[in-house]
């Protein structure tokens, strides 16, 4: 487990596998009547109170100051809540497969945004990397979703929305993380403060009783549970190990996932035009990796 702990590659297998299983969750939910809000404040609320639970127990701090209220509300809105609505909405009408390739954009807006606020320096490779991950990302888009049931505009510009959510969390992390804090830290006051934004929403959305659907898959909201709270306890590690775009390369793995139980357990197909642009995004990310690399040396 130190091994893990302190391995980038490791770290990236790990959180990209239990990201890629909140995908079909979020399916067979949504296929259960559960609102979006309300599922994405049971991953928040759930891997919060979990973490925080296992921080305390094993004699861990958690102060709270300006600084911290102010990263714990941001990151909230930017990494969890927002992104989370998107895709728990898009996800019935996009399928998981496609969803999942949302994620796969995001290390190229974490790079170019990386590169407008100087955080890296451009050069020619890393920059014709992110005009061809762009075009594959532009023809996924075209696609509109499952062969068979292509998605109305506005679900695919909401599924756009993700990644550029993500990327500015995932470079907004990096240039605010809180002195003196701990990975676990700050992802149990980070997800608290999403869920109680997520709370709102539901409230707001639903109603009633927004909760009740819940009552009708009890062992998917155990699952979840258990898997946000280990993905977001390693994707916090992962920031500090890997930094911001590499950090952001999980969504290739969690694409991977996703497309496999949408294809082989959910029934889903895609046309050839979305392979074609899936893998002009990996070819993309491969040149920017390169480009970084390159840079290091």
């Amino acid at each position: 487990m130190k091994a893990l702990w302190n391995s980038a590659l490791g770290l990236l297998l790990v959180n990209g596998t239990l990201l890629g299983l909140t995908l079909p969750f979020g399916k067979m939910a949504a296929a259960a009547g559960v609102p979006p809000a309300v599922w994405a404040f049971v991953i928040s609320c759930g891997a919060g109170a979990v973490l925080l639970s296992a921080l305390l127990m094993n004699g861990g701090g958690f102060r709270l100051d300006r600084h911290r209220l102010r990263y714990f509300t941001i990151v909230a809105a930017v990494s969890y809540a927002v992104p989370n609505l998107l895709l728990f909405a898009a996800i019935p009408h996009l399928g998981v497969g496609f969803s999942g390739i949302m994620f796969t954009i995001s290390p190229l807006f974490t790079l170019a945004f990386s590169l407008m606020l100087r955080l890296q320096r451009p050069n020619l490779l890393g920059t014709a990397g992110i005009g061809v991950g762009f075009l594959g990302a532009l023809l996924v888009a075209l696609t509109r979703g499952e062969a068979s049931q292509p998605a109305e505009p506005i679900w695919v510009a909401a599924g756009l929305l993700i990644p550029v959510s993500l990327a500015i969390g995932n470079v907004y992390r990096t240039l605010d993380w809180p002195e003196g804090s701990g990975p676990i830290q700050l992802a149990a006051g980070s997800h608290l403060s999403a869920a109680v934004m997520l709370l709102v929403a539901a409230m707001a959305g639903t109603g009633g009783a927004p909760f009740a659907p819940l009552a009708q898959v009890p062992w998917l909201v155990v699952a979840q549970v258990i898997v946000s709270s280990a993905m977001f306890a390693v994707f916090f590690r992962l920031q500090a190990v890997g930094g911001p775009v590499y950090l952001s390369q999980i969504g290739y793995v969690a694409a991977a996932i996703g497309l496999v139980s949408g294809m082989f357990f959910l029934g889903e197909s895609y046309r050839p035009e979305t392979w074609l642009g899936a893998v002009l995004i990996s070819i993309g990310l491969v040149m920017t990796t390169r480009a970084q690399l390159r840079q290091a040396a």
